[in-house]
């Protein structure tokens, strides 16, 4: 349970529209700096003051779309937020230099979306299913 006077902080240094924003999405009242940007706009954050945030969660993301999900963090950022990383891509140099020519741009998992990988079946089946044959009707008596 967040106290009142954490609120009241937080809304002092993040201003109440970003406090608001936070209260609807991530459910608590958090400020801390601003380390980065991906490219798909989700901002990261830390706060490493021990008063304020629990061990292991003065970490987190905030998403820039409205229907979020894990699959939209892309690798290097992971690893800084789950503490794989100590510095964030931005300021880690082998993050930087690692990524290789032939790596392709990342994109989210879309299962269970309209854009959801669907494959088709290029086999003959074993059975085929029943066409029923009709005739030309003869000249009625």
């Amino acid at each position: 349970m967040v106290s009142l006077h954490r609120y009241i902080r937080s809304i002092r240094r993040v201003g109440i529209k970003e406090w608001w924003h936070q209260l609807q999405y991530i459910g608590d009242a958090k400020s801390g700096t601003l380390k980065g940007k991906d490219q798909f706009g989700n901002r990261y954050f830390e706060n490493m003051n021990p008063e304020e945030e629990i061990p292991g969660r003065h970490r987190w993301v905030d998403f820039a779309q409205h229907d979020y999900n894990a699959t939209q963090v892309p690798a290097e950022w992971h690893a800084w937020l789950q503490h794989i990383r100590k510095d964030p891509p931005i300021e880690d140099r082998v993050m930087q230099n690692l990524s290789p020519p032939w790596k392709g741009p990342w994109v989210e998992n879309l299962t269970g979306t309209r854009g959801a990988y669907k494959p088709y079946n290029t086999t003959k089946p074993k059975i085929e299913p029943w066409q029923p044959k009709v005739y030309a009707r003869g000249p009625s008596a």
